[in-house]
């Protein structure tokens, strides 16, 4: 039977790297809240975003080979547990080449589409040529970590996480305070990074092939059934994840319209939300893993109550993260930023963050359970809806409230995430256990 132990067993080592990944960004934010203007902070944000786009719009590389590699291990298949793999690494790889290839036109077109001020577009555009050579790396990583996370070995996944942060945080303050690089420093901080963490995953995967009878074999990696159905489960995912990020670009990318001040002081809250999204994370990954391993063994009791245990820590963990925010919020923003006008935006606003953890959580949980069993369909369709009824509320209430107006339509779109995964669970555990 599935206990507390082996959730946090999964969940804890997850929750220490993704807690790492976060501290990146406030990180970035800080060290260019160190040179006074307002335009660094929101040429990081916007530069960000961007790339995030790109990556996360490839982020299906992580959560397919997590739950694919999940199944097969609950079966016993080592075999698929191989071509899992296989399979990913090769797309991973392509797809990285393909995006530092069209890195101009992908450019020209991102910074059209964003309305900001010349100079901070201008260090964004920097930014972004820098960091997309990471691409190839990035995405590599994607899949290891996914494959470690299907396995059960998250601590391997921490490993990999760890050596990124900490070579990209070190690099940070390195190239940016201590030789004056800007932008420039923060991107190929991150470039050296990527290929550091792809090196020590790259060692790590091998020493765990030996470990497992078999070797790859060309004809099981291009089964066409199993490549369909690889393929399918990708685009699901794609598109569910690019209409994620394209709610957190269109929020960003409205406060850019009001200004560099709002831009800055929303920017710094979104790490917030990041920081707490990466919290909860690891609860839905332990869901996702463990009821993945649990439908390749069919067993329904194991399913019912791994949902049950990760979702109960995850909920405590929310209220947690929220009074940290709510009672520590204005010591951290100005840490960020010594720009008085950010601090006092920022610190008008966050409420909305320091509310987000709870408001979201069932989103998290949820999306974690429905990709373990790779119901993927209906989490792209439930994503759409709740993207649809988000700029509707976007709509309506922005010119009312302003920049209230535009944190309250991302709550919204949180909590209809939440509710209409939910009102599907039942049917998503007759349809996984018939």
């Amino acid at each position: 039977m599935i206990s507390h132990r082996q959730i946090l067993a999964i969940a804890v080592p997850i929750v220490i790297s993704n807690v790492s990944t976060p501290l990146i960004g406030l990180v970035d934010t800080a060290v260019m809240g160190r040179l006074e203007d307002a335009a660094y902070i929101g040429a990081i944000a916007l530069g960000s975003m961007i790339l995030t786009f790109l990556f996360w719009g490839l982020g299906f590389l992580r959560m397919s080979t997590t739950a694919l590699t999940a199944q097969a291990h609950g079966a016993g298949n080592n075999d698929e547990v191989r071509a899992s793999l296989g399979r990913a690494l090769a797309v991973g790889l392509a797809a990285g080449g393909f995006l530092i290839v069209l890195q101009l036109p992908l450019n020209t077109i991102a910074f059209d589409l964003v309305e900001a001020s010349s100079r901070v577009e201008s260090l964004s555009s920097e930014y972004f040529n820098i960091r997309i050579w990471s691409a190839p790396a990035v995405l590599s990583n994607y899949v290891l970590l996914g494959w470690f996370i299907g396995l059960g070995q998250s601590t391997k996944a921490l490993m990999i996480q760890l050596v990124l942060n900490g070579v990209n945080l070190i690099l940070d303050i390195y190239f940016v305070l201590g030789l004056g690089y800007d932008v420039a420093g923060v991107g190929m901080a991150s470039v050296i990074a990527e290929y550091s963490a792809f090196a020590l995953g790259f060692w790590l995967m091998m020493r765990e092939l030996r470990l497992r009878p078999g070797a790859f074999d060309l004809a099981r990696l291009l089964e066409p059934a199993k490549l369909r159905r690889t393929m399918i489960i990708n685009r699901d995912i794609m598109i569910r994840t690019l209409c994620l990020i394209f709610a957190f670009s269109w929020f960003t990318a409205q406060a850019a319209k009001s200004g560099d001040i709002i831009l800055a002081a929303n920017a710094i809250l979104l790490n917030f939300i990041t920081l707490a999204a990466f919290f909860l994370d690891g609860f839905a990954v332990a869901a996702e893993t463990l009821v993945g391993q649990a439908m390749g063994a069919n067993n329904r009791a194991t399913f019912i109550r791994v949902v049950k245990l990760s979702t109960l820590w995850a909920f405590a963990i929310s209220i947690f993260v929220s009074v940290v925010f709510w009672f520590a919020g204005d010591v951290v923003i100005s840490f960020l930023t010594v720009n008085a006008e950010v601090r006092n935006s920022a610190s008008i606003y966050l409420p909305w963050a320091a509310a987000a953890p709870v408001v979201a959580i069932l989103a998290y949980q949820l999306d974690g359970v429905y990709n373990g069993v790779t119901r993927t369909a209906e989490m792209r369709n439930l994503m759409i809806l709740s993207v649809a009824l988000y700029l509707a509320a976007w709509w309506m209430l922005v010119p009312l409230y302003g920049n209230h107006g535009l944190w309250a339509a991302l709550m919204l779109f949180f909590i209809v995430r939440g509710l209409t995964l939910a009102v599907r669970y039942p049917a998503l555990v007759r349809a996984s256990f018939s």
